[in-house]
């Protein structure tokens, strides 16, 4: 969501009207494609998607029709097997897209593309509220900022704001809800080989990331362009460095066990909600052991630590490693997105 907004900036400073195109309900039940969107402009798809196919094949020609008419609208589309297969719905049915008209001579959805880039770089829990009324509003809602843009947007849905997308529907309003940005942050312990591999990958996928170890050479700026940060650190006091949250994602990879153990002692101190320690299951061993008798760790609490980490696809080389560590933290914010209210 984050492109899309930055790319609308651009049309608009083009003078160029767009469509965004989202996929908001199915047959009164929401799917997996919930919040999935694409951008329209004039020559076509501009960015994003909304599962490919025929489906989006026909938003995107009813979209082109929309940049003339100039307004919003729903539209429902029946899908067929393949559709249903590249939208990733778990049943069939109908999809629903609403098709939201965004007018670049509109200084609201220039704003509202401005404080979105703005939050994003602030790493804040932030949501997108689309009115589906045919005279349709836009606004971003945070603590921090508050409520932005010209839906109209009662108090009582921005108290029941949750992690996944949602549809608010009564007699009175009928908004779509869906948290774009979010606040927690991945910390990665030691910056060698595996650590320049899986901090790009980190990225791609929308994850902020901050590199900290104590050798020079290892927080060069140069060898984590895509990082948001490099931190010169001591291993023995974290707490000198950084302040971890509940949201935030701990990846431990230094130069060596004693390291590692370090780290994990004052790891298991935090409400990290991921601790991953690379090694093998017999290094797993040793280091549990000197945690628990040299530092006092509780052996319950040894079950927070997920090492060695990642999936279990073989992986042997770095880049192997980071793709599996990857795709394990993609599975667990996956699971704290749908646990969350």
């Amino acid at each position: 969501m984050r492109t899309l907004f930055q790319i609308i900036q651009q049309e608009f400073q083009k003078e160029n009207d767009l469509v965004l195109a989202s996929i908001v309900a199915s047959s009164g039940s929401t799917p997996r494609g919930a919040g999935s969107r694409m951008l329209v402009g004039k020559k076509g798809r501009v960015a994003g998607t909304i599962g490919g196919g025929s489906v989006e094949y026909r938003a995107e020609l009813m979209a082109l029709d929309i940049l003339e008419k100039k307004e919003s609208c729903e539209h429902e589309f029946r899908l067929n097997r393949k559709d249903i297969e590249n939208i990733g719905m778990i049943c069939g049915g109908d999809v629903t897209v609403f098709f939201q008209y965004l007018d670049h001579n509109d200084p609201i959805i220039m704003e509202l593309a401005v404080t979105a880039e703005t939050l994003y770089k602030e790493r804040k829990d932030f949501w997108l509220i689309c009115d589906l009324h045919a005279t349709s509003g836009m606004s971003l809602y945070s603590a921090s900022y508050g409520l932005t843009g010209n839906a109209d947007v009662p108090s009582s849905i921005l108290s029941s704001l949750s992690a996944r997308p949602c549809r608010h529907r009564n007699e009175t309003c009928d908004l779509f809800t869906e948290q774009i940005g979010t606040s927690g942050t991945v910390y990665v312990f030691g910056g060698g080989h595996v650590s320049q591999k899986l901090v790009p990958i980190l990225a791609s996928v929308d994850f902020h990331c901050i590199v900290l170890d104590d050798r020079p050479e290892f927080t060069d700026p140069a060898l984590f362009p895509d990082a948001a940060e490099t931190i010169l650190c001591d291993f023995d006091h974290l707490d000198q460095s950084i302040s971890i949250t509940d949201a935030d994602y701990c990846c431990v990879m230094t130069r060596g066990h004693a390291y590692d153990t370090i780290v994990q002692a004052q790891l298991l101190a935090t409400p990290a909600c991921y601790i991953g320690v690379i090694g093998s299951l017999a290094k797993r061993a040793g280091v549990f052991h000197r945690l628990v008798e040299e530092y006092g760790i509780d052996e319950r609490e040894l079950d927070r630590i997920i090492t060695p980490v990642g999936l279990n696809i073989k992986a042997e080389t770095p880049a192997e490693i980071a793709i599996s560590i990857t795709g394990q933290m993609i599975q667990v914010r996956a699971e704290r997105k749908a646990a969350m209210k």
